[in-house]
């Protein structure tokens, strides 16, 4: 398999499922303002929507979209546990969690990125980004992970935008079961492979 990504974009999660798996692959990193692989291929007929992740197959099929890329990697290796079975509410728990972190949380980091957004906007997205995650702080409270006792696909996509967070300089402070969490996973193998691969650490 290939995983296309650009270092410490939302493909580092993908990223990091993929080693916490175990599975073969090859990091192909992505120019995303050229739309340029670092092979010269052009990313568009690669990924016609022009963003990372990207995972092709052996086979050559192409999936996309992040939520769908670590679904996909953890059920090649159920033995790993990122996710659980079909039909345990433990697994839709998880991809709930996965639905809350891409639509209420990454998204609301795309406009602090880009220099046109006005700063009044800015302001009023950092506070609405701090009241969710404390909402996150919250759910980790007396918990290991979100999940409980195992690490999961949703734990790696959370720790890519606490990551963003903390980039940023969002008041994270009084929010101590996020920080504690946030240390553990960084602190993974996998994790620490991951960001080693990306130039990140």
């Amino acid at each position: 398999m290939k995983l296309y990504c650009k270092a410490g974009a939302c493909s580092l999660s993908p990223h990091i499922v993929m080693r916490e798996c175990g599975h073969d692959f090859t990091q192909v990193n992505v120019d995303l303002a050229k739309k340029l692989t670092e092979r010269g291929e052009d990313y568009w007929q690669i990924n016609p929507k022009g963003q990372v992740p990207a995972l092709q197959l052996s086979d050559e099929t192409i999936l996309t979209e992040g939520v769908a890329i670590v679904q996909y990697l953890a059920d090649l290796k159920p033995d790993r546990h990122l996710l659980a079975p079909v039909g345990s509410l433990t697994r839709y728990h998880t991809l709930e969690w996965l639905s809350y972190i891409s639509s209420e949380l990454h998204k609301g980091f795309s406009p602090l990125f880009k220099p046109d957004t006005p700063e009044d906007y800015k302001t009023l997205l950092r506070a609405q980004l701090e009241n969710k995650f404390s909402y996150v702080d919250d759910a980790l409270r007396d918990k290991q992970w979100l999940m409980g006792l195992r690490f999961s696909v949703a734990d790696a996509y959370l720790f890519v935008v606490t990551r963003w967070a903390k980039a940023i300089a969002l008041d994270l402070s009084q929010l101590d079961a996020l920080e504690g969490w946030f240390n553990r996973v960084k602190e993974r193998p996998a994790v620490q492979a991951a960001l080693k691969a990306e130039g990140l650490s």
